[in-house]
């Protein structure tokens, strides 16, 4: 059996206030994601920073950024698109289409504003699209009346609760929601694209477990928690992707 992907989410939103760990100039950024490639991650999410340590959209900041992560990693590359770095639908548009240099693939979360229209610009510009639904919100129903849901590179199952104690059952709960909607196919696939599973906070371990038990795709980084398993804080994305492999999944079952 192929082990299941971990992507490697060097650092979200999160900004040198959260720890001296956590990568925020394109070389930093480059450097913490090579590390946790060698260490088993075979994809990698980044949120691009302006100067200012502001996730951005900007072509100039995702330019550098991009060309400073493939001189590092032999994986692809994919960024955010959350609403937070422009509000305005229209303006994460504009942005997209001027790009200069493209990522492997983009995030969307569907449960914001916009989230069609911003599918529909990166499909334009030849990016896949890792597609984001977020437990608690109407994103699902949103994702699954669209046309475009099957042309999803990925479904990220986010699950949104951070309480370690109920995290779990709260994924169990999405997943059979999706399956009792008829979206999952055959294969655990949403839509035909495969799942990616993964939670935050005090949710991260308890979610990543669940998923490398059913044999899904997952990711941890900095952007999803601070700490290791153990209540240690980590040292590096490579430290916490490490903690991840170490997880048993089927193939390991005796």
């Amino acid at each position: 059996m192929v082990e299941p992907l971990i992507q490697v989410c060097v650092n979200g939103q999160r900004g040198p206030g959260d720890g001296a760990a956590v990568p925020v100039s394109p070389d930093a950024m480059a450097r913490s994601a090579a590390a946790a490639v060698a260490a088993g991650a075979a994809d990698v999410h980044v949120h691009p920073k302006s100067p200012c340590g502001d996730d951005t959209l900007s072509p100039r900041v995702l330019a550098q950024t991009l060309t400073a992560m493939r001189a590092a990693v032999n994986v692809p590359v994919g960024v955010t698109t959350g609403a937070w770095t422009e509000p305005e639908p229209q303006r994460r548009i504009e942005r997209i289409a001027s790009w200069t240099v493209l990522p492997d693939h983009a995030s969307v979360n569907w449960h914001e504003p916009g989230a069609e229209e911003v599918v529909e610009a990166l499909l334009a510009r030849g990016v896949a699209v890792e597609s984001g639904l977020w437990s608690g919100t109407d994103g699902t129903e949103r994702f699954l009346r669209s046309p475009l849901a099957s042309r999803s590179l990925r479904v990220l199952i986010e699950v949104t609760d951070p309480d370690p104690l109920t995290a779990e059952d709260s994924a169990l709960q999405f997943l059979a929601d999706l399956s009792r909607r008829g979206a999952v196919g055959p294969r655990g696939d949403v839509r035909g694209a495969p799942m990616l599973l993964h939670g935050e906070g005090g949710g991260a371990w308890p979610v990543l477990a669940l998923a490398r038990r059913l044999g899904l795709a997952t990711r941890i980084g900095l952007e999803d928690t601070l700490l290791l398993p153990d209540g240690r804080y980590a040292e590096s994305n490579a430290q916490l992707v490490g903690a991840a492999r170490d997880i048993r999944w089927p193939r390991d079952e005796a």
